[in-house]
């Protein structure tokens, strides 16, 4: 790249766009928010006004046809991921694809296949291998801290109820990729290995609206897993649990124990007669993991201007979006699935 700025266009101005966008337009000095691309006119031209950005775009094809973007952050929902990241890399932009990265592996593959025939980066938004906790855990880890590994377990709950798209588990994949897809990828990092046999179980215990047209849809998972290394691991996941967002992680060797995560946002603690202990509850994965999708976002800048392969690529994305099926099958064979 001649020039030391990457322009970036937004796909999607949703919620977790809105976040890399707002890094890349006030925290990056090497990143600069050039378009917007979204179908809906009002979310558009909304984000438009926040980031004080003057083009946007309804369709995202349009958008890769600007010669001032130069890469893109594909927060659009995972049906068309594979589509958009594809003629992306064939516009010759760099990608930055929120998780899920597909429904498949054949999607995935085909993103990957792209991106490196047409010379672009493909990084996926595994956005806690950038919280600081995290990277410290895997620095313990990786020095023999805590001895051999031997189990990891990750968790994370959503106060939000699912919305409606999500039922059709055919076609959002549930819960597992939507919810568990970071819990799948903190397992195959700390534990440096592939996932080799999943076993999962879920329920729907807070959706009773889903009931009658989606029977197979399950707003509570739980998740066993054997790795190809001889560890184990156990995520589970949640939504509409209402307390917070609870987002942890343990790392359980031969010689002691890692903790990740916490259920309080800030350290505050009241007492009174009427209500007893009170502390605030972590209420947001936009302020829990803020600086690390700051992180994340700096990276995949640094990756473009100095040509060099992100830390979490499309492999790290099809891998997960692999346990994820398996995790799936799972669930509706009530049965051990080999990958």
């Amino acid at each position: 790249m001649i020039r030391n700025q990457v322009g970036i266009c937004l796909i999607g101005a949703g919620r977790a766009g809105m976040i890399h966008a707002a890094n890349f337009r006030s925290r990056i000095p090497r990143a600069q928010v050039v378009a917007i691309a979204d179908p809906s006119r009002e979310a558009a031209l909304k984000a438009c006004e926040e980031l004080d950005v003057s083009v946007w775009y309804a369709g995202y094809r349009e958008a890769l046809q600007d010669r001032h973007v130069d890469a893109v952050v594909v927060v659009a929902p995972t049906v068309y991921h594979r589509e958009i990241v594809v003629a992306a890399a064939k516009a010759g932009k760099h990608v930055l694809c929120e998780k899920p990265m597909a429904m498949d592996e054949r999607e995935c593959e085909d993103m990957i296949k792209a991106c490196r025939e047409n010379g672009v980066k493909l990084q996926m938004a595994f956005m806690r291998r950038f919280d600081e906790s995290f990277a410290d855990a895997k620095a313990a880890v990786e020095s023999g801290e805590i001895g051999d590994v031997v189990m990891v377990r990750s968790n994370t709950r959503g106060p939000s109820i699912p919305q409606k798209w999500m039922y059709d588990i055919d076609k959002s994949n549930g819960p597992l990729a939507e919810v568990n897809s970071h819990d799948i990828d903190t397992l195959r990092w700390f534990t440096g290995s592939e996932f080799k046999s999943v076993y999962a179980i879920g329920g729907n215990f807070r959706s009773p609206e889903a009931l009658p047209d989606y029977p197979d849809f399950y707003d509570n998972v739980i998740m066993n897993a054997s790795f190809e290394n001889g560890m184990q691991g156990a995520i589970d996941g949640a939504q509409g649990v209402g307390y917070g967002y609870d987002a942890r992680a343990e790392i359980l060797g031969t010689k002691g124990i890692i903790f990740l995560g916490q259920v309080h946002e800030k350290s505050i603690m009241t007492c009174t007669k009427e209500k007893g202990l009170v502390r605030p509850a972590m209420n947001s994965w936009r302020y829990l993991f803020r600086d690390a999708y700051y992180a994340e976002d700096a990276d995949f800048v640094d990756c473009i201007l100095e040509d060099r392969e992100p830390k979490v690529t499309g492999h790290d994305g099809k891998m997960a979006v692999k346990v994820v099926n398996a995790g799936n099958r799972s669930i509706k064979g009530k049965c051990i699935v080999a990958l």
